[in-house]
């Protein structure tokens, strides 16, 4: 397991939005880079509308209990030693994967069975939507059953499916409005077509969940 050094004197002096906050149990981090990171990363899932912040794993299971396969949250982990969970409604129950993170990037925790390389990825929500796509491509037989992701529970191989995120708040339209944006546009070759102000807004939560 990977220790965080303490957050230095430079990091700590570092200027936060005056509406973003890293939570207290953010104590540790292994660079600025990493800092910066996961800052980032809290903005963008504090407007995502399925963060749920510092519950539990009990906490996490009880809300998805009642909730269909593949129904999903995102939430802080109770271990200090990574920073988020992606807790997920399987077949027979919720299984909790820690989101793994590096100087540079966001991953899901690997597992010694999986023959599969764990892809990475710069922000959270790119993570989750990830998997979301690979598994209606593999529903759809637009992938093979070799490249599906599992989630190993003892003796148990277990499909990972994320169908639909659990809502912790309501969005607004303006979100509403660019997530649906998010997911038509090719920002890189239609990005420059755009006002400035529009632009700036969709960059600031670049997802389509």
């Amino acid at each position: 397991m990977v220790t965080y050094s303490k957050l230095n004197s430079a990091m700590s002096s570092s200027p936060l939005d005056s509406t973003t906050r890293l939570p207290q149990r953010y104590k540790t981090f292994s660079c600025k880079v990493q800092y910066q990171l996961v800052l980032t990363a809290i903005r963008k899932l504090q407007e995502c509308g399925f963060y749920w912040g510092a519950i539990t794993g009990k906490e996490a299971n009880a809300l998805l209990s009642s909730e269909s396969v593949g129904t999903f949250l995102v939430r802080d982990s109770s271990d200090n030693r990574h920073f988020f969970t992606l807790s997920v409604r399987t077949a027979s129950d919720t299984k909790n994967l820690r989101i793994q993170c590096d100087a540079v990037s966001f991953f899901l925790q690997t597992d010694a069975k999986s023959a599969h390389a764990v892809p990475h990825f710069d922000c959270v929500l790119q993570l989750v939507h990830h998997y979301m796509s690979h598994g209606k491509a593999a529903g759809n037989g637009r992938c093979g059953g070799g490249n599906s992701y599992y989630i190993y529970s003892g003796s148990a191989k277990i499909p990972l499916e994320l169908v639909r995120p659990l809502s912790s708040s309501l969005s607004t339209l303006q979100h509403l409005c660019r997530k649906t944006v998010n997911g038509h546009l090719d920002m890189s070759s239609k990005s420059e077509q755009l006002p400035h102000t529009l632009k700036e807004f969709l960059q600031e939560y670049d997802a389509p969940i």
